[in-house]
């Protein structure tokens, strides 16, 4: 008989673990060097590695080495400083670490009993958010008499299902978890603006409510929810014999970075007894600063769910989304199975939260940790400087589109994004961005806004600075026509 494969070693894991901390820090020295967007063709990192699983094991030497050979190679690097598509990823050196102490921990964090230092971390570091951002206090985990509170999830998307059966169990009595949609009565129907995440389209397929329960709302040329079509659209739903349940508020939107107006979407939720859950992933970091706040919690006090990515802005890696609830039990109602095997006494207590409640999956991971080392490593202070040195280049950014005659900008700009084209065709544009891309100097997204293809300049990358900034703009200005 074989000894068991050696899982915990420790004196190999200690040599194999400074040679990819090594590592780790030396991609992040040299990050730069490598062309931002990968350009190997499709199939080549599967050529480029054994067809089937080896027999025997391999030395980390010899896997470290093929993560330089095939896979750096293949990446598109989301930690390099000219990487401006999409929204940020970012990370840092504390977040990291947390992530590798919760899994050298090994902690399943599904109850309070399996680990009650992942539990009362994680509602801790929430409560510090709530104050960090300015948010109401309706958010505290202590709120409602001990029913409101946070939870992190992976990332929005979760979010708002999360929010969404909970909305709908509210809105049903509790019916559908045990009945089924087909027995209920009446045609639920819920509201977002025409240029939210997919992730609030898919949601509702998840949950079986269909595409044809949501209600895409137009958008004015700002790209905020239009709130009188979202009024008409109410009443022709009641009208009809419909029940609205639920509405979703966007605040700093994929494509343009828009934020609706949540005040008055939450007067016509209270109004329509609607379940108001808001959209701030990329944008909500930004209330960390004070005079960027007003605009991003405004109306978070008429909110039942309330979510934002520390992953995208704060220096915290993926993955980490943080939803607060101003009343966590339709959520727990909605989603609570209790089989015997997970009975314990601190549960049926009352007195303490177990996380499993609050999501998807049973099973969680300590994320509570990276939140809590960045915090404590950088302090506020450096988080708020971080996002207004980015605000601050991309008004910069902003100001040369301007001045170049040969380009305007599409949209105002939103915090650290500028939405900018060539005076010209949409082909004269997707041809320049992806000149651009291929150059591998930087890298930029599109996105459709009032029927315009636009490039899309999101800075917010861990390593940017704004001579970064200054050289990607160099770069579009060079290569336009």
């Amino acid at each position: 008989m074989t000894d068991p494969a050696p899982a915990f070693d420790p004196e190999s894991f200690r040599q194999a673990g400074h040679a990819f901390i090594d590592w780790i820090a030396n991609y992040w020295s040299t990050v730069e060097k490598f062309p931002v967007r990968s350009q190997v063709a499709p199939g080549w990192v599967r050529s480029q590695l054994p067809a089937s699983a080896p027999e025997q094991g391999e030395p980390m030497k010899a896997v470290l080495a093929d993560v330089d050979r095939v896979i750096t190679p293949a990446l598109t690097h989301w930690q390099h400083p000219s990487f401006f598509a999409y929204f940020p990823a970012s990370a840092s050196a504390p977040a990291i670490l947390g992530d590798l102490l919760s899994a050298g921990l090994g902690v399943q964090g599904m109850l309070w009993a399996t680990s009650p230092a992942c539990t009362e971390l994680e509602t801790l570091v929430l409560d510090w958010l709530v104050d960090l951002l300015g948010l109401p206090a309706q958010y505290r985990s202590e709120s409602h008499g001990g029913f409101g509170g946070g939870v992190i999830q992976d990332t929005a998307s979760s979010s708002v299902l999360c929010a969404l059966i909970a909305a709908r169990e509210q809105a049903t009595g509790g019916t559908t978890n045990n009945d089924g949609l087909r027995t209920y009565a009446k045609q639920l129907t819920a509201y977002t603006s025409g240029d939210a995440h997919s992730s609030v389209e898919k949601a509702f397929r998840i949950a079986g409510l269909g595409d044809t329960a949501l209600r895409r709302v137009a958008v004015d040329t700002n790209g905020c929810m239009n709130i009188a079509e979202l009024e008409a659209a109410l009443q022709r739903d009641i009208a009809a014999g419909c029940q609205p349940f639920f509405v979703c508020a966007t605040v700093g939107s994929t494509a343009c970075g828009a934020i609706d107006d949540v005040p008055a979407i939450a007067k016509m939720a209270r109004a329509h007894k609607m379940w108001l859950h808001v959209d701030s992933a990329w944008a909500g970091a930004a209330a960390t600063c004070p005079e960027l706040r007003p605009a991003i919690v405004a109306g978070a006090e008429g909110a039942d769910s309330w979510c934002f990515n520390p992953h995208k802005w704060m220096m915290i890696n993926f993955d980490c989304n943080c939803l607060f609830l101003r009343d966590r039990r339709p959520l727990i109602q909605a989603l609570s199975v209790l089989p015997e095997y997970l009975r314990n006494k601190a549960t049926e207590s009352g007195s303490v939260i177990d996380y499993r409640d609050w999501q998807i999956p049973l099973g969680r991971r300590f994320r509570a940790l990276k939140v809590w080392m960045t915090l404590r490593h950088f302090g506020a202070a450096a988080i708020r400087e971080h996002i207004r040195q980015h605000v601050k280049w991309a008004e910069e950014f902003e100001g040369l589109v301007k001045a170049d005659a040969r380009f305007e900008l599409v949209g105002k700009r939103s915090l650290s994004l500028v939405c900018f084209r060539l005076k010209g065709g949409d082909e004269e544009n997707e041809r320049l961005l992806e000149q651009l891309n291929a150059t591998g100097k930087a890298y930029l997204s599109h996105a459709k806004i009032n029927g315009k293809f636009a490039m899309r300049m999101a800075i917010g990358g861990s390593m940017t600075t704004r001579e970064h900034v200054l050289c990607a703009w160099k770069a579009i200005a060079h290569l336009a026509k």
